[in-house]
This record gives structure tokens, C-alpha cells and sequence, in this order.
């Protein structure tokens, strides 16, 4: 009887008060730590899909290193060759309105944790892909045979995607039928375009029905929200990209 009074005496409630608010402090902390860690500087995702074969396998696991620190600190050595480089692996984010401030950018990774990464403050499904940067601003190409031709700004030769990119990867080419010609989605060939000054050409490794830019169109830096630095999973398989 007594022993039952002791628990809810004022002592005993106040000491749970004071547990109680040193829990929710300490989980309030890991989430700050967390969201801060993954918006500016590093992410971790698996590839759920096998749109980057042969190159990249489904199940595969990669450390993306965030553009966000780039955008808000430009003179940052540490994140050099953001958003892209040639040939570089991405995140493309396309909801991603490109005007998102760090407070919101923050909230709205904080509402993502909550829904295992479903929504977002804007309430839209996130839409996350995994691609190939294939060319950069300023590039005109053309594609033949599902082979991406780049033309440099600064260049009067036309090389393939291959031999300008700054790592070395392969591609699916599928077997299509003779009269699937260039009007049909996925097609293999391209009429020559110029990127603009903010757009980028992304690809799958995997050049069948997976959709690319070849079905959305170049897209902006904003809508690049990380760069793969390693793919940590499969163990055997383990190495910078």
C-alpha cells in the first residue's frame, strides 16, 4: 500500500516528467542530426527497379553525396563536380520545385522519414529515379542505335557518350523490330538537339521501355538532388562510381 502511494508521489512524477522530456529531446536531436546529415550532405538508397543493367543490378545499394550543401555554399571544395559529371549516377527528384528554401527543404524531409518516404510536405508521391548523366549544358546530340552522340561546346567533334564520359560503363541495347523507328517512344534514334544553358540529358543504362529523357525531355539541375559515391551493397561489388 505504501510502495503504491510512493509511485505517484510528487517525486516520483516529477522525475517521469523530467525522463519524458529528456526521451523526446534525445529523439528530437536524431532526427535534427539525421535530416541535416542526409539534406546536405549525404542520402542512401537501394535501386528497386532493374532500369540500370547491366551496369547497376536491382538490390544494389549507394551513398549519394546531396546537391543542396553545393547550392547553398557554390565555394565549397569538399562537393566538387556537383550536380553532375559525365557518366556520373544521379537522383532525379522531379518534384522538386527548385525554390525550396532549407527551412522547408528540411520540413519536408522530416515528413518524409514519418511516411517511409511516400509524401512530402506538398503531399505528392515522391517520384525518385536513378540515372546516367549522359550529357551537360551547352552539348548538341543526336542518338543512333540507343548510343548517345555529344558534341561539346567548346568542340567541332562529335564522340560518343562513352568515350567523353569520366567513368566507364556498359549499356542494354535492346532488340526491337525494323519498323520501330523514331516517332515510337524509346525509340533508338534522335534528331540532333542543343541543351540549354541549365539541362541536363539522362539515361538509362538499360535502353529499352524505361523511361528517361528521352521521355521527359533534358531536365534542370534542380531536379538532381544527389550524385553517387558508393555502392556499399552487394559486399563483393563494393566501390566508388
Amino acid at each position: 500500500m505504501f510502495g503504491k502511494a510512493l509511485k505517484y508521489s510528487y517525486v516520483d512524477k516529477k522525475n517521469l516528467a523530467t525522463k519524458r522530456r529528456w526521451i523526446f529531446l534525445t529523439v528530437l536531436l536524431f532526427f535534427v542530426i539525421y535530416i541535416l546529415i542526409t539534406n546536405l550532405f549525404f542520402s542512401m538508397r537501394v535501386l528497386e527497379n532493374r532500369s540500370m543493367l547491366p551496369s547497376l543490378n536491382y538490390g544494389d545499394r549507394f551513398i549519394f553525396s546531396s546537391t543542396v550543401i553545393k547550392r547553398l555554399l557554390p565555394e565549397l571544395p569538399f562537393f566538387d563536380g556537383l550536380p553532375a559529371e559525365r557518366g556520373s549516377v544521379v537522383l532525379v527528384n522531379k518534384n522538386i520545385s527548385g525554390n525550396y528554401g532549407v527551412i522547408k527543404t528540411m520540413l519536408n524531409k522530416l515528413v518524409r522519414f514519418f511516411s517511409a518516404n511516400k509524401i512530402g510536405i506538398s503531399g505528392v508521391e515522391e517520384q525518385i529515379f536513378i540515372k546516367r548523366v549522359a550529357a551537360l549544358p551547352g552539348d548538341t546530340i543526336s542518338m543512333t542505335n540507343y548510343v548517345l552522340r555529344v558534341r561539346t561546346a567548346d568542340s567541332v567533334y562529335t564522340f560518343t557518350e562513352f568515350e567523353l564520359s569520366d567513368r566507364p560503363y556498359e549499356i542494354n541495347i535492346p532488340n526491337v523490330p525494323a519498323v520501330w523507328d523514331e516517332s515510337l517512344p524509346f525509340s533508338g534514334s534522335m534528331e540532333e538537339t542543343v541543351l540549354g544553358e541549365d539541362e541536363f540529358f539522362v539515361l538509362s543504362d538499360d535502353r529499352s521501355n524505361t523511361n528517361d529523357s528521352r521521355t521527359w525531355g533534358p531536365i534542370p539541375s534542380a531536379f538532381i538532388s544527389g550524385k553517387a559515391v558508393l555502392r556499399y551493397w552487394p559486399v563483393k561489388k563494393i566501390g566508388f562510381l
